[in-house]
């Protein structure tokens, strides 16, 4: 039995993963598609309250079940379903609510850089109390605005305290 070479199209993956989240109160952060000799599918979702290990294993079952009887069973490719990893950016405003109170590292589009607790965050932008480091005290700033438009890369800081 031979496999066949997939060729996948990317807006199709879409509807599909779309059906494959139904009623989920997830979104969609990323769908990678890698041109391989095995073809692999990855897929990272999140949530308002995060995504569970179940519901990953939920949807994988079925996009895959999609994916096969779009392509054919015969189709070898690989599918991986997962939720952005602690040290990932944050990419959709969607995701920033659930680390209001959690530390914020932003790199914004005019090269500065500022690290504070996110006390806000709106489908415009999120406000933090940037924390400031002089000699030996830390200060906190007010809290400021900073719209999506403005951030580059935004990560929770990880703290081992």
């Amino acid at each position: 039995m031979f496999q066949k070479i997939m060729h996948f199209d990317r807006n199709l993956l879409l509807e599909m993963l779309h059906d494959a989240i139904g009623e989920e109160e997830l979104f969609i952060v990323s769908l990678t598609l890698s041109d391989s000799v095995l073809p692999k599918v990855t897929v990272t979702l999140d949530g308002p309250n995060g995504l569970a290990i179940q519901a990953c294993a939920t949807i994988s079952r079925r996009l895959a079940r999609r994916i096969d009887e779009h392509y054919g069973e015969e189709s070898a490719y690989s599918l991986e379903v997962t939720s952005p990893g602690a040290d990932q950016p944050l990419t959709d405003p969607r995701q920033y609510p659930r680390h209001i109170g959690r530390s914020l590292a932003l790199k914004l589009a005019d090269g500065t850089e500022k690290t504070g607790t996110l006390t806000a965050a709106t489908a415009e932008g999120v406000e933090i109390e940037e924390v400031i480091k002089q000699k030996t005290k830390k200060t906190t700033l007010p809290a400021a605005f900073f719209p999506f438009g403005d951030i580059q890369e935004a990560k929770v800081v990880i703290s081992f305290k």
